[in-house]
């Protein structure tokens, strides 16, 4: 039987790391529709809407995270922030400038994230 060189599996360590961070972030948390979030915002009266703003204040920092670890592991981001100001406070009307861009895209069931990431793609993109 052949022996596996133990430097293969260090090369492939930041790789993983990144699938699996993922894989907890969705086995541990389950992601938002876009139906649910604005249910969020309406049924919880006054605070409905600060509740839903922390949860896209959330998903963007969760989003740059990811972007972070990629870039670190040696992989491309999915966006590139580069100097340009991206703020929590921005998350909001990211999300919603998306949706009301491309509504035809988008269904009730998708992720809030799906709507968010592509935002942050469309707004934020890499130079290379």
């Amino acid at each position: 039987m052949k022996r596996m060189n133990p430097l293969f599996f260090l090369r492939l360590l930041p790789r993983l790391s990144v699938v699996l961070f993922a894989l907890a972030g969705v086995a541990g948390a389950q992601a938002m529709s876009i139906r649910e979030f604005h249910t969020l915002e309406v049924k919880e009266k006054k605070e409905g809407k600060a509740y839903a703003s922390y949860y896209l204040v959330g998903v963007l920092e969760g989003l740059r995270e990811a972007g972070d670890a990629a870039r670190r592991s040696g992989q491309k981001p999915l966006f590139c922030v580069e100097g340009r100001r991206l703020e929590p406070s921005m998350a909001r009307s990211l999300f919603e400038s998306e949706l009301k861009r491309n509504a035809e895209l988008y269904e009730a069931d998708m992720p809030v994230q799906l709507v968010l990431s592509s935002a942050l793609q469309n707004s934020f993109r890499c130079s290379s």
